[in-house]
């Protein structure tokens, strides 16, 4: 524990920026029944990546009645599966206050179509110089094995691993991801949201890879460049696997 100069008052805790990796769940609408039948599917396809997420839930592209959301059965829905809702990306006044009855947190919407359409255009801003002195993010590199377990997370940058990536093990990278040896765990791309970030491995064995919070399991790459060299990037919603000679 430490004091405070000012006060004398002993800190029980500090409060520090944290990059946590979020899966965003994308409602069109909510019939309870269809929710749960549709959250089993998803669940059976991989397992050990759902079992305790933090999820939020988008209404970015919700097109049913603000007052068919429910999320208190939505939210025991995701409890039953060890999921947990923490907070929702909402785009109306009612969405809102619903999210605040049920305790979420409320997350700026990610579309802007709720904006005015008389909101007047800004001016452009003035063309300035652009130093070459500004780098990007430093990449982060991995040369040990990376073990069933184990999460390693480039928070900023690119992830480089000069190794194996075990099953059960987790990568997680901001910017691309480059696995030179086999990729047998689960390799996130793109988490903070970037659709241009792309995963690269010798030896394409994963049992789950994503970029930008669209995935595909092991079963979904079995006939796409499997235990290949390959690059997969995201084209128009969906991940496509293709093998480095042909890149």
């Amino acid at each position: 524990m430490s004091d405070t100069a000012t006060t004398g008052i002993k800190q029980s805790f500090q409060l520090k920026s944290a990059s946590v990796s979020l899966t965003a769940l994308e409602l069109y609408y909510f019939d309870n029944d269809e929710f749960e039948a549709n959250l089993r599917e998803k669940i059976s396809q991989a397992p050990g990546f759902f079992k305790d997420i933090p999820l939020i839930v988008s209404l970015d592209k919700y097109e049913g009645l603000d007052s068919e959301l429910d999320f208190f059965k939505l939210i025991g829905t995701c409890r039953r599966h060890n999921i947990h809702v923490i907070g929702v990306r909402a785009r109306t006044d009612d969405q809102r206050r619903l999210a605040r009855g049920a305790s979420l947190a409320i997350l700026p919407a990610g579309s802007q179509r709720d904006q005015s359409e008389n909101a007047q255009p800004e001016e452009p801003a003035p063309e300035t110089e652009v130093s070459t002195g500004n780098q990007p993010p430093e990449a982060r590199y991995v040369t040990q094995p990376v073990r069933s377990g184990q999460q390693i997370h480039a928070p900023d940058g690119d992830l480089v691993v000069l190794a194996p990536v075990q099953a059960g093990a987790e990568i997680l990278a901001a910017g691309n991801i480059h696995v030179y040896g086999p990729l047998r765990g689960r390799a996130l791309a793109g988490v903070n949201g970037s659709e241009n970030a792309r995963i690269f491995c010798q030896s394409l064995e994963a049992e789950l890879v994503s970029i930008a919070g669209h995935y595909k399991i092991s079963e979904d790459l079995q006939d796409s460049g499997w235990k290949g060299a390959v690059q997969i990037q995201l084209k128009d919603d969906l991940l496509v696997v293709t093998p480095l000679d042909k890149a």
